[in-house]
C-alpha cells in the first residue's frame, strides 16, 4: 500500500479523493475493478526476453547517424542530441545503478503499454531495489500539471500482461513550450527524478526529443527516452520493426472481419463496408486484407499515387459486385482505411490549403452559420480546391473546413467514409441498372473498428515485444543515454534471439509543413507499393474479387502451439524474409 498528498492527485481520475491529506491510493484506483479468470491466468505469464537483457548488461556503440532528411536544419535545431550513434545491449556484468523514473503514456492507447512499464519497473527495481518509478497521470499533461503516483509492486501486479492504459491513463497534450519544460522540471527536480520515458506514437516522441534536447542545452542533468507506439503502424524505418500495439489490434480487427465474412457467406445478402483505423497509412487495413482474405481491400497509398478520384473508386467497387452479382453472389466484404479521404489527390490538396486557411484565418469564419462558412471557404479558394470542395457532401466539406485535432490534422475518424463510398456505389448500380448493365441486389451494411482493437489484452508477441521495450528503456537510462528510442530488433526470429537497444530520436527526423509551419517530426512509414506486404496482396487481390476466398482466423490465442500462440503479423514476416 502507498499513500499520495492531496494536492498532488486532487481532480486526477475524475474528482477530488476522499480522506484527510492523504488517502489510500491504491484502493482508490482501483475501486470497482474486478479480474476475469484470464487476466489472473494471463498475470501469471512471464514475458520472454532477448539473451542480451536478461542478465548483466553492457551497451556496444556504433557509429555516428545523420537524421534520415533536412540534415542540416535538424542539428541546428538539436546541437546536443544530434549525430548520436545507434547501440545494441550485449551481455555483461551485473550493475548497481541509482535512480528514479517517471512514466509517461502519450496519445492513443495500444495494447502492450502496461507492459512496457512492468519491464521499465522490473528492471529499475532489478539495478537498485531503492530505485523508484513515477507514473504520470493522464499523459505529459500529468507532468506539467504535477499529478502522479509512485508505482510499487503491488499496484504493477495488477496490470502485467493487460490491455490499455488504465495503469495511469493517456493525454494528447504536446510538450513543446518552455513553460511546461520548465513546470515539469519542478516536479522532477522534487521527487529526484533522473530520467522521463514518453511511451507515444511519432508525434509524442519528437515531443520526447524536444523535451531531451532541451534539458541537454540546460545541463539539468535529465535524461528522456521513447518507446514506439501506434496501432496505425506507421512508425517503423530501418531501425523500429514494427511499433507496439499493431500485433495485438490487427488480429482483433482480422478476427472481427473474420466473423463478418462468415456472416456474410452464410446470409450472402449484404456486402460489409468495413472502415479500418490508420489515418496517416494503410498498414491496418493492409495487414487485416493479408489475414482474412476480403473482397476488396483499398490502400490509400495506391490511390494516391495512381491518382485515382473519388469516382474511381466507386467505378472499381462497383464493377465488382456487378461481376459476384452475375454469378448470383449478392455479397462481399470491403476494407476502407481510416485516412482515405486525405489519400486522393484532388482531396489531400485542397485539405492542404484548408490547413493554410484555417491557420491564418480560421477566426474569420469559424462561428459563421454553414452558409456563410461555405461562402467564405469557396471564396478564398484556388478555383482547383474550390471546385472539388464544391463537389463533396456537405458533412464530408464541413468536416475538412474545421478544427484539427492537437497535431494539426483532419479528423478523419468523424468522416463517415464506409457510408459515403457504399452510397455512392449505389447511386453507380442503380444508373447501370436502368441501362441494363446490373441485374443484381445490394444491401450494404456499415462498421468502423477503431475503439475495439487499442485495447485489447496483448498477444504474447506484444506482451515479449513491450516487456522487452521497458527493459530496453531502463537499460538506456541506466547507461546514461537521452534523445533515444528503445528498439527490439530481430522479431521474427525466437523471443531469445532478439536483438534490443536504442536509437537516437534525430535519426528519424526530417523537416514537415504542419498548421502552416514547418517543423520537426518524425518521418511517417507508408506502405510501400514496392514492399513484399503490398506484392503479395497485389498478386491475389483479382481471385478475391471473383471468387469467395474468405479466411476466419478466430481469436488471439495464448497457450498452445508456438506457430499459433507466438507468430507475428503477415506484414512483418514478408518483410523479413
Amino acid at each position: 500500500m502507498f499513500f499520495v498528498p492531496l494536492h498532488q492527485m486532487k481532480g486526477a481520475w475524475g474528482g477530488a479523493p476522499r480522506g484527510g491529506c492523504g488517502y489510500n491510493e491504491m484502493s482508490y484506483l482501483n475501486k470497482c475493478m474486478k479480474t476475469s479468470e484470464l487476466q489472473k491466468a494471463r498475470a501469471a505469464y512471464q514475458p520472454k526476453l532477448p539473451v542480451a537483457l536478461q542478465g548483466g548488461v553492457k551497451l556496444v556503440e556504433g557509429a555516428p547517424t545523420t537524421s534520415v532528411d533536412n540534415q542540416e536544419e535538424i542539428k541546428q535545431l538539436f546541437p546536443n542530441t544530434y549525430g548520436m550513434p545507434l547501440v545494441e545491449f550485449a551481455q555483461g556484468e551485473v550493475k548497481n545503478v541509482k535512480m528514479n523514473v517517471g512514466v509517461i503514456l502519450s496519445g492513443g492507447q495500444a495494447p502492450g503499454g502496461h507492459n512496457v512499464i512492468t519491464g521499465l519497473f522490473d528492471t529499475v527495481k532489478k539495478l537498485n531495489p531503492e530505485n523508484r518509478l513515477y507514473g504520470f497521470l493522464m499523459g505529459p499533461g500529468g507532468l506539467v500539471d504535477h499529478k502522479y503516483v509512485e508505482i510499487t509492486k503491488e499496484f504493477v501486479d495488477e496490470y502485467r500482461n493487460t490491455g490499455g492504459f488504465d495503469m495511469i491513463g493517456s493525454g494528447r497534450t504536446k510538450l513543446e513550450k518552455v513553460e511546461q519544460f520548465e513546470k515539469g522540471l519542478e516536479i522532477i527536480r522534487e521527487l529526484n527524478i533522473n530520467a522521463i520515458v514518453i511511451i507515444g506514437g511519432d508525434d509524442s516522441n519528437t515531443n520526447a526529443c524536444v523535451l531531451a534536447e532541451y534539458y541537454a542545452a540546460k545541463q539539468y542533468g535529465v535524461q528522456v527516452i521513447g518507446c514506439p507506439k501506434t496501432i496505425d503502424g506507421d512508425l517503423k524505418n530501418d531501425q523500429i520493426e514494427t511499433s507496439f500495439g499493431f500485433d495485438t489490434a490487427t488480429k482483433t480487427y482480422s478476427e472481427l472481419i473474420g466473423n463478418i465474412e462468415r456472416d456474410c457467406n452464410s446470409a450472402r445478402k449484404y456486402w460489409h463496408f468495413v472502415k479500418l483505423m490508420g489515418r496517416s497509412a494503410s498498414h491496418i487495413a493492409l495487414e487485416c486484407a493479408l489475414q482474412t482474405q476480403p473482397n476488396i481491400c483499398l490502400i490509400s497509398e495506391e490511390i494516391e499515387a495512381n491518382d485515382q478520384s473519388l469516382n474511381d473508386i466507386v467505378e472499381n467497387i462497383a464493377q465488382t459486385v456487378a461481376y459476384r452479382a452475375q454469378n448470383g453472389d449478392n455479397f462481399g466484404v470491403v476494407l476502407i482505411p481510416e485516412g482515405l479521404i486525405e489519400f486522393i489527390p484532388a482531396i489531400g490538396r485542397l485539405i492542404q490549403e484548408l490547413n493554410d486557411l484555417l491557420a491564418a484565418h480560421g477566426d474569420d469564419y469559424r462561428d459563421l452559420d454553414k452558409q456563410a462558412q461555405r461562402e467564405y471557404i469557396l471564396a478564398h479558394l484556388t478555383k482547383e480546391n474550390a471546385d472539388t470542395f464544391a463537389t463533396l457532401p456537405e458533412g464530408v466539406a464541413r468536416q475538412l473546413s474545421l478544427d484539427r485535432d492537437p497535431h494539426g490534422n483532419v479528423q478523419v475518424s468523424l468522416i463517415e467514409t464506409e457510408k459515403l463510398i457504399s452510397e455512392m456505389v449505389a447511386d453507380k448500380l442503380q444508373a447501370w441498372k436502368k441501362e441494363e448493365k446490373y441485374v443484381g441486389k445490394f444491401a450494404p451494411q456499415h462498421h468502423f473498428f477503431g475503439y475495439e482493437g487499442r485495447c485489447a489484452a496483448p498477444s504474447n508477441f506484444d506482451a515479449d515485444y513491450c516487456y522487452a521495450l521497458g527493459t530496453s528503456a531502463a537499460q538506456l537510462i541506466a547507461n546514461g543515454k537521452t534523445g533515444y528510442m528503445a528498439i527490439v530488433k530481430n522479431t521474427t526470429a525466437p523471443t531469445f534471439e532478439w536483438k534490443a537497444g536504442g536509437v537516437p530520436i534525430t535519426m528519424m527526423m526530417n523537416m514537415e509543413r504542419r498548421n502552416g509551419e514547418m517543423k520537426p517530426v518524425i518521418r511517417k512509414a507508408l506502405v510501400e507499393l514496392d514492399g513484399k506486404p503490398f506484392k503479395a496482396f497485389a498478386s491475389m487481390r483479382d481471385e478475391w474479387a471473383k471468387q469467395t476466398c474468405y479466411v476466419y482466423p478466430g481469436p488471439i490465442q495464448y497457450w498452445g502451439p508456438a506457430e499459433v500462440c507466438d507468430k507475428p503479423t503477415k506484414t512483418l514476416q514478408l518483410e523479413q524474409q
